[in-house]
């Protein structure tokens, strides 16, 4: 559901019965126009966007860092990303699915190039096996799923899928053949004598399993969507208003009318429009109104925006510890995976010193109300 989200209106739309389900008896031609008429409001969109925008709303501070580390990560992903941007987009995929995964790897030995840092979702962790070594636990053997772009043919391009298969020191990169066996197209050692994967969690569950933290919040959406949809085709029924003929015998042939007709009724028949009081309407915009401000107390009030009812300034200070101590832990998960990932990138360089990091935990601007302006004048003086 959470995918579909992303895609917006279009890819929801694509869902068609499995998110809009269709009334009995309602007409294949009219559910529709009806699907075709249904907007979907970006709220998941919208939150996600926001949450990792906390994140990165000042740079991150590198301390003891190289320079010539610090000037790699202005490439982190050699796509372009600084460690900023790389940042924001990982850590969407960690608020989307609950953990993200980080390899950082580098060219064989001998070829020019250097360390750089790739993210996975939990899709693309196929397997992975663990140990318990000096009081850690260690990963002995971990399953990537990657999916590459080849040349084919004189302009044209595909992508192949292949299974990257790591272990400490060593790797092997499988990919099918026409039979559709996995085949062995290249393997190594690395200088490493650990797998250089990093797992940053916002909603853990055990090792490498957790569970999307914002999933009430998708389903909310989806609930949003459909109620939406329900009312807006019953606004677009009662806004025409429908003819009524009352006496008129049914055995009589058609009759056409519009505003430049006139109609010949039988003595003792009338005609008139017929129109929905609309009072119901009301029960159905109120029930919007209640989903949207479900989705703001689940979403953090204080990054969706105000809630609907007024509140103190004790429970907005209240509701702000919460919602930042929520996102606290995913901050603190976030600059330890960039603190393990410095380790294996120095790892590789063979620098001995890896450095730190500090990830922005000021998630939001606040300014100063009047009382506390004047108290804090009172204590200057």
């Amino acid at each position: 559901l959470i995918e579909h989200l992303l895609g917006g209106t279009y890819k929801i739309r694509k869902g068609h019965r499995k998110f809009l389900p269709q009334e009995p008896r309602e007409l294949d031609e009219a559910y529709d126009n009806r699907l075709r008429r249904s907007v979907l409001a970006p709220y998941y969109v919208r939150l996600e966007r926001m949450l990792a925008g906390m994140l990165t709303r000042k740079p991150v501070r590198l301390d003891d860092v190289s320079d010539q580390i610090r000037e790699q990560l202005f490439d982190v992903d050699l796509q372009g990303n600084d460690l900023q941007t790389w940042l924001y987009n990982t850590s969407r995929i960690c608020i989307r699915y609950g953990h993200v995964g980080v390899l950082v790897d580098a060219p064989k030995s001998g070829d020019n190039g250097r360390p750089y840092w790739i993210s996975y979702t939990p899709r693309d962790i196929l397997g992975w096996r663990t140990e318990m070594a000096d009081g850690q636990q260690k990963l002995t053997q971990l399953r990537l799923s990657e999916k590459i772009v080849v040349p084919d043919g004189l302009y044209g391009e595909k992508q192949v899928e292949q299974v990257r298969v790591l272990t400490p020191g060593a790797f092997e990169i499988f990919q099918k053949d026409q039979k559709g066996d996995f085949r062995v197209i290249d393997e190594g050692t690395t200088s490493l004598s650990e797998i250089p994967f990093s797992v940053a969690y916002s909603n853990r569950i055990g090792v490498l399993e957790s569970f999307p933290p914002l999933a009430d919040i998708a389903e909310l959406n989806l609930q949003h969507y459909q109620v939406q949809s329900d009312l807006g085709n019953q606004l677009h029924i009662s806004a025409v208003p429908m003819l009524a003929l009352f006496g008129f015998p049914a055995a009589a042939e058609e009759i056409s009318a519009g505003p430049g007709e006139a109609l010949s009724l039988p003595e003792g028949s009338s005609a008139q429009y017929i129109e929905p009081a609309g009072n119901s309407y009301d029960a159905q915009f109120r029930r919007l109104d209640q989903i949207v401000s479900q989705i703001n107390d689940l979403g953090l009030a204080a990054v969706m925006g105000a809630k609907l009812s007024a509140e103190t300034a004790e429970s907005k200070r209240i509701d702000r510890s919460q919602g930042d101590s929520t996102m606290m832990v995913v901050a603190q998960q976030m600059q330890d995976l960039i603190d393990n990932c410095l380790r294996f990138h120095a790892d590789y360089l063979q620098e001995s010193q890896a450095g730190s990091s500090l990830v922005n935990r000021d998630f939001m601007g606040a300014r100063l109300e009047p009382q506390e302006i004047q108290a804090l004048l009172q204590l200057y003086t």
